[in-house]
């Protein structure tokens, strides 16, 4: 008597057979997978998103921060709580708490310690969930890894149980071994690559983050002075910043 076709869309060697054949362990394997995943592309998106807007914040502060009149209205041309207007704001306050030292304390060196600390916590938001990026990059092949070995025990067992290692015997053990090394892979190598750019972006942005700072620090030190070289493609110089309600004219020749 023929023996009848199992149904087409039924697979006995698939990624749901290979769990059910695994049982709990086989089925924690993947949900911690699954957890990994689901982490690691959240916070690429995340990150991504984030980075982006410091990105397009410091277009605007180059070609908006630098033509106003004051550094107050600099200030109100950038996007309120963006890492630019946090610098300028933190600079500004610096400025003002530097004449209410008791000891003297040079002013560049008040104001250098300030804008390094704005820099800083901008810098280390960035960097906020990068950790998890790597963990999971460095720990799901040994996650599938587990699965893996599990697989393969399964199979050995099998083969002992029925005396030969035929292929019905240990076709699913190793199938659902072969599957979880794919899956820790499948987590792992986004998740590195994910780390690897966004640790180049930060890079970026901590770059432009420190231009930025240096332009502000050096026309506050030096009443207005020193301005950036550049004022983005297309912008006129503009009449020297002031600070505070003074206007701080630079040296030079009429």
């Amino acid at each position: 008597m023929a023996t009848p076709a199992a149904p087409a869309g039924d697979n006995p060697y698939g990624l749901m057979a290979a769990l059910e054949q695994g049982g709990t362990i086989a089925w924690a394997v993947f949900l911690i997978l699954v957890v990994m995943s689901a982490a690691s592309w959240y916070i690429m998106f995340t990150k991504l998103i984030e980075q982006q807007k410091i990105l397009n914040q410091a277009k605007r502060a180059r070609t908006q921060f630098w033509g106003t009149p004051t550094l107050k209205e600099g200030a109100a041309k950038l996007e309120k709580n963006s890492a630019y207007r946090q610098i300028v704001d933190d600079g500004l306050r610096a400025q003002d708490e530097h004449t209410k030292l008791l000891d003297p304390v040079d002013q560049h060196d008040w104001l250098l310690t300030s804008l390094g600390r704005s820099q800083a916590v901008v810098n280390s938001k960035l960097g906020n969930g990068l950790a998890v990026l790597a963990t999971v990059g460095s720990t799901s092949p040994f996650v599938g890894l587990f699965g893996t070995v599990i697989g393969i025990y399964r199979a050995l067992i099998k083969i002992g149980s029925a005396g030969q290692a035929s292929i019905d015997a240990v076709a699913g053990p190793v199938g659902e071994a072969l599957i979880m090394t794919a899956l820790g892979l499948a987590v792992a190598v986004p998740a590195v690559l994910g780390y690897n750019w966004l640790i180049r972006r930060n890079k970026v942005v901590a770059e432009q983050l420190s231009s930025f700072s240096n332009d502000l620090h050096g026309y506050m030190v030096s009443g207005g002075a020193l301005k950036p070289v550049s004022l983005g493609r297309g912008a006129a110089p503009t009449p020297p910043l002031k600070t505070g309600s003074a206007a701080i004219a630079p040296n030079q020749k009429a």
